[in-house]
């Protein structure tokens, strides 16, 4: 098991490790094979140089490696969004807000990661650049079997799980975080949009887009949120016993595979034997949201003249979904906002009573990149794949919610990610039952 944030900047801090050798043996990670496909861009020698600053041991991220995913600017860069389409844009002028924020907290910036084209897909799936494989940090990836790494942010979720990077920043839009996160067993926290500047990165969805990270723990998700949102996270004594929990039955348990199925009871199971008070709720509202989705119109706002001159360019599949938003008329996109406050209201009525809703990030696991690899013959299954992988984790960004995923699978499985989750602004709550929730699975 990868040792942590934390954990490594207790070692800094008491002199048993340095931050230079933290980030050499980072390096050596991202260009192993398991990187393959990882990052678009290294910025080893930077990052050395950054590293050696006086006083970066003391800083909170001190001088760890941290990746970032394309859709970000970082000053005196393009940011291609992991499309071919804008590989001739201007540098940025300056680091978007995340980039910046972390960069002030220490982060060694090692280098941008692969990633959906313009985030659109739950996948993880880039013709353009590869698709890095998905990769379970503490097991390794089964011989023989390179799957789907999950998307949008899969090379940041990769460079984590690997060893490569402490911190993948990324984005979430329907699950671009926690669907990576859940599919190489790592830890992925999305914050209540508003929490996070999304300022500096190629939207998706200005509606849902939120800016957040994948960590190798809890405790290292909740660092980096603070420094993110610029806040401090309310911690709580409560031991897990003190957290009234729920899962719901309505759509967040349809389907699940054999796995997930399996090392979701079982997590249950551990959870409540560690003294946890669980609840089955139904959750029909869970089912009643709004059919219409806001990426596709959202999108279309964005790329309408940049299809027109380069469509060609684009991954035909994020290309079809993107132009889908071309139909939507001005009454439909204000009845679905109107629509989305009312479902909104039902549900926070019915889950505020609780700490936090446990659910499967996602209800399978992952499947083989040969399965989804481009490819008019494998569209159906692709789409098929994407719509299952997007389905837990897309409803909370409809909430306007936040959301953990853990890993909750043993060795021998393919990696399954627990999602605890809630409402706008519960994120204190969330974080802190996700503490005890991994505490008592580490202990199992």
């Amino acid at each position: 098991m990868l040792p942590d944030l934390l954990a490594t900047r207790s070692a800094l801090r008491a002199g048993t490790s340095t931050p230079a050798a933290e980030l050499e043996s980072c390096i050596a990670a991202a260009e192993a094979p398991a990187n393959t496909h990882t990052f678009l861009q290294t910025h080893f020698d930077t990052a050395r140089t950054a590293v050696v600053q006086p006083g970066m041991a003391q800083r909170p991220l001190a001088g760890l490696a941290v990746s970032v995913k394309d859709l970000f600017d970082i000053a005196g860069q393009p940011t291609a969004a992991g499309s071919t389409a804008l590989a001739d844009s201007p540098p940025a002028q300056q680091d978007s807000p995340a980039v910046a924020r972390l960069r002030a907290a220490g982060a060694s910036l090692i280098g941008r990661t692969n990633m959906v084209e313009f985030a659109f897909s739950g996948v993880g799936v880039n013709p353009h650049f590869g698709t890095p494989a998905a990769w379970d940090a503490r097991f390794g990836a089964l011989p023989g079997e390179a799957r789907v790494p999950g998307g949008s942010s899969s090379g940041a979720a990769v460079s984590v799980a690997t060893g490569a990077a402490f911190v993948g920043l990324g984005s979430d839009t329907g699950g671009s975080i926690r669907i990576p996160a859940a599919l190489n067993g790592i830890v992925g926290f999305k914050n209540t949009q508003r929490l996070v500047p999304t300022s500096g990165a190629v939207p998706l969805s200005t509606t849902l887009d939120t800016a957040c990270a994948m960590t190798r723990s809890v405790g290292d998700a909740i660092v980096v949120h603070e420094l993110l949102s610029a806040t401090r996270v309310t911690r709580s004594p409560a031991p897990l016993a003190g957290y009234r929990l729920a899962v719901p039955t309505t759509l967040f348990l349809d389907g699940l595979d054999a796995t997930v199925a399996q090392a979701f009871e079982r997590t249950l199971a551990t959870l409540r034997r560690a003294g946890a008070r669980i609840d089955t709720i139904a959750l029909p509202e869970s089912a009643q949201q709004p059919a219409y989705g806001f990426s596709p119109p959202e999108a279309y706002a964005w790329h309408r003249e940049l299809l027109a001159a380069k469509g060609s360019q684009y991954d035909p599949r994020v290309r079809a979904r993107i132009e889908k938003g071309a139909t939507l008329t001005a009454w439909e996109y204000l009845a679905l906002i109107d629509a989305r406050h009312h479902w909104q209201r039902r549900m926070h009525a019915a889950i505020d009573g609780y700490d936090a809703l446990l659910s499967p990030t996602v209800p399978i696991t992952a499947p083989t990149i040969a399965s989804v690899a481009p490819g008019a013959e494998r569209d159906e299954e692709f789409f098929r794949v994407n719509t299952l992988l997007l389905r837990n984790t897309s409803l909370v960004n409809l909430l306007d919610g936040c959301a953990l995923s853990l890993p909750c699978h043993v060795r021998g499985e393919l990696p399954v990610g627990l999602m605890v989750w809630h409402g706008a602004l519960r994120d204190d709550g969330v974080l802190n039952a996700g503490l005890r929730i991994e505490a008592a699975l580490q202990e199992k």
